[in-house]
This record gives C-alpha cells, structure tokens and sequence, in this order.
C-alpha cells in the first residue's frame, strides 16, 4: 500500500507520516524533500520533477521489497496526476490524504519548528494554489488535534476500505 501524505508546508504531514510508520508493520518513510537535498542548488521548479522521478523509482523498489510506503509530501494536481499515471500499473492500493489545518495555524510555530518569513510566503503560495483543498483524495481539517489523532483518523479511514 501506498499513503500520501499531501498538505501545505507545516500542515502535519512529516510529523503524521512518522507516527504512521511506527503504527504499520513493514513500512517505509519516503521523504521527498530529502531528495531535494541532495540537489538543493537547483531552483525547485527544475528540481519538483527530478525529486519526483526519483521517488517513483524508490516506491517501487519498496514495493518490490513488499514494505508498505508513506508518502509525505504537497502534491499539486499536476505532481498528483503524474505520481498516478507513474504508478497505475502497480497492483497497490494507493491512498491520498490531505492535512488542511485553517491558514492561520498553518502560518504559526507548532512544536519545535519555528517558520522564517520564506517558509510563510511559501504556506500563503500553496493555500493559494489549492494545496490545501484538492480535487484528490480525502481532506481532513487537522486545525484543532493532534497529530496522533490525524494519524488514528487515517488509519481508520484505510482500515474501513480495506
């Protein structure tokens, strides 16, 4: 099975995805952004398609090794409909979640990640762009609980379909 994790920067989705690990026997934390490290010179707009490919090749790979992937990572529809079109000859279920906490929680310092003035502008830019309300998958408001709850809720959703 294949979980993403999808949302505007500082929704939960990391912090959710690490909890969802330790929750599912067998499974694997793919951290896109951890690709983008490796190539963090490069503008994003080169690099999104390049960290993309690269984690497309990894899912399978995982797969392969039959581990269940949780994917954390804000997918626009255009990064949604080529994640899926790379993936649809896979026999996997794939789940798409999107964290959408209100924009002013979204915007302040929760836990110990403090947000610089960049990482704002960035936030504003993916609410703008409907990151945060997709076409795609399930939305849940994560305004008012706890990661542990979103986690629990994501579970029980997977859980009702499988």
């Amino acid at each position: 099975m294949i979980i993403f994790i999808n949302g505007p920067i500082n929704s939960g989705k990391t912090t959710v995805a690490k909890i969802l690990v330790k929750k599912l026997p067998n499974s694997a934390l793919l951290e896109i952004d951890a690709l983008y490290e490796m190539i963090n010179w490069m503008p994003i707009s080169k690099a999104v398609p390049i960290n993309l490919e690269n984690a497309v090749s990894i899912i399978k790979n995982f797969l392969k090794n039959q581990l269940d992937i949780i994917v954390p990572y804000p997918l626009s529809q255009k990064n949604y409909d080529y994640m899926t079109e790379e993936l649809k000859d896979l026999k996997e279920k794939m789940y798409f979640f999107t964290l959408s906490p209100k924009l002013e929680k979204a915007l302040i310092n929760r836990g110990s990640r403090k947000i610089y003035e960049k990482e704002k502008d960035r936030i504003k830019y993916h609410y703008e762009i409907g990151i945060n309300a997709p076409n795609f998958g399930e939305i849940i408001d994560n305004s008012e609980q706890s990661p542990k709850e979103t986690a629990k809720i994501i579970l029980d959703k997977i859980n009702k379909k499988l």
